[in-house]
């Protein structure tokens, strides 16, 4: 009885017990356990109050912990969470989705792939269950609050720090000087800047605004989380192709586009048997002759093949997938969901030189599809004036000839090159009616619209292969100076 009071007199402030009650204390017995956990040292009882709560009693008798109920920690995470704002792949409190929502079907064709595991699993921010070992994938975002719906929009402008962006060129040549292969390309009539998103979640919501573009056929070239020229030129596009200007500063606008074109810009990928198992390559020479030795210019990584299926820079792959194993199979990681090709019959070609970008459209002369694209440079310029296609090749081989287009190295024999997607014209072929001249894949996509070829017209293989599927024999390429 001395043991209970001491413990009852313990408690008096957590059970705010009146004074006229503590007279009665000895009279009856006072029975509060409900729980009790033996063999913990230290710790003599723990109870369960008349409020859920759980109270840890010492050997002393003495209260040592007081523990909330679940109920309240699932509040006190709401309400954090409600504070710091939050971008998340499942349906989070109003105002504040980037990516879509998850209610929402996917594209058609996105979750077809066997390797699809399907839409990522909530990011509940009040989950309180197990997690996985990967719980990355679980994990919400962190944003900044969205702006209100009518708030001020940022005004289309070079924006401030540019110069501190990952990737920002500061060795672009002076303007009339010659310009070699892979040096970097100045844009004479480059498109209007767009205002991009700021803030610390900077990079998701361009990556977002990136696969808006790519699921419209305005091709941004590789999903790298970064404006830039690429990104400029396929929202001027967009606007021809759709009368209205796309809000690419403005994230619950975004947001919107984003519902409606096919939900989250992320899903989740699992990686296959067919992924692991290649073919690959240890490494792919530069030199053309030593590349004319090997089976095939495959890929050289699982990593590399994923981001080219994603239509995303390998670096940006590995950056927002930490630690993943691309060389076990079921690994799952994050992608771009980018959805089906564009499809349409084309009619017409524009190669255009001053913004480095190619247009495709129809007979109606609208725009269909548009690419970033690199196209000649002044030791081999593109074609001027209007060719045709004259015929589409998938996965060819190369032939370098060193007496009809340039000479690579110490290379002076015709040499064939066996196709791959590392080829030097990637996985797609289409031959112009100016002789040796094509519009083409590439083996870096990550230079499209950066760097310049050897005369042709340069695309990533994912917008090539595009490209070529609504192409024929007879279609007019126009060049614009």
């Amino acid at each position: 009885m001395m043991r209970d009071l001491r413990l009852l007199l313990a408690m008096l402030p957590l059970l705010a017990i009146p004074a006229a009650a503590t007279a009665q204390v000895s009279e009856a017995p006072i029975q509060l356990t409900q729980y009790y956990e033996p063999g913990v040292a230290g710790i003599a009882e723990i109870y369960i109050d008349e409020f859920g709560r759980r109270v840890v009693i010492d050997e002393a008798g003495r209260i040592v912990a007081i523990e909330e109920p679940r109920r309240e920690r699932f509040r006190e995470r709401r309400r954090e969470f409600q504070e710091r704002g939050a971008i998340i792949d499942a349906p989070p409190p109003p105002g504040v989705t980037l990516q879509g929502r998850v209610d929402l079907p996917p594209p058609p064709g996105v979750f077809e792939d066997p390797g699809f595991a399907g839409p990522p699993p909530s990011a509940d921010p009040y989950y309180d269950g197990p997690y996985e070992d990967d719980r990355g994938y679980n994990a919400a975002i962190e944003g900044a609050p969205l702006p209100d719906a009518g708030g001020p929009v940022q005004e289309a402008e070079l924006p401030r720090g540019l110069q501190e962006l990952p990737g920002y060129q500061t060795d672009l040549p002076e303007p009339g000087a010659p310009i070699v292969e892979g040096q970097t390309i100045r844009e004479t009539d480059p498109a209007p800047q767009v205002a991009m998103p700021t803030g610390k979640n900077a990079k998701a919501e361009i990556a977002a605004l990136q696969v808006l573009l790519d699921r419209a056929g305005m091709s941004p070239g590789v999903i790298d989380g970064r404006m830039g020229s690429n990104v400029n030129k396929a929202v001027a596009a967009y606007q021809e192709k759709y009368g209205r200007t796309l809000p690419t500063g403005d994230s619950k606008a975004l947001a919107e586009e984003l519902d409606a074109t096919g939900g989250p810009a992320i899903v989740t990928y699992e990686i296959t048997a067919e992924d692991v198992s290649g073919p690959y390559v240890a490494s792919i020479p530069s030199d053309y002759g030593e590349k004319a030795l090997l089976p095939a210019m495959s890929y050289e990584r699982v990593s590399e093949k994923l981001a080219e299926k994603f239509h995303m820079d390998e670096a940006y792959l590995i950056e927002i997938n930490p630690g993943a194993d691309f060389n076990r199979q079921g690994t799952r990681l994050k992608v771009m969901a980018v959805g089906e090709n564009v499809k349409g019959e084309v009619a017409r070609i524009v190669a255009d030189k001053g913004r480095e970008q190619v247009r495709a459209y129809a007979a109606d002369g609208s725009l269909i599809a548009a690419y970033p694209s690199t196209i000649g440079s002044s030791d081999t310029p593109s074609p001027s004036g209007v060719v045709q296609v004259n015929r589409i090749a998938f996965d060819p081989n190369y032939t370098y000839n060193p007496k009809v287009n340039f000479k690579q190295g110490e290379n002076d024999k015709v040499l064939t090159i066996p196709p791959g997607p590392n080829g030097p014209v990637g996985t797609v072929w289409i031959a112009l009616s100016k002789p040796t001249y094509g519009i083409h894949g590439t083996p870096e996509p990550s230079q499209i619209g950066k760097t310049n070829s050897h005369g042709c017209v340069r695309l990533t293989n994912w917008d090539a292969t595009e490209l070529a599927k609504m192409v024929k024999a007879g279609v007019t390429v126009e060049f614009e100076e």
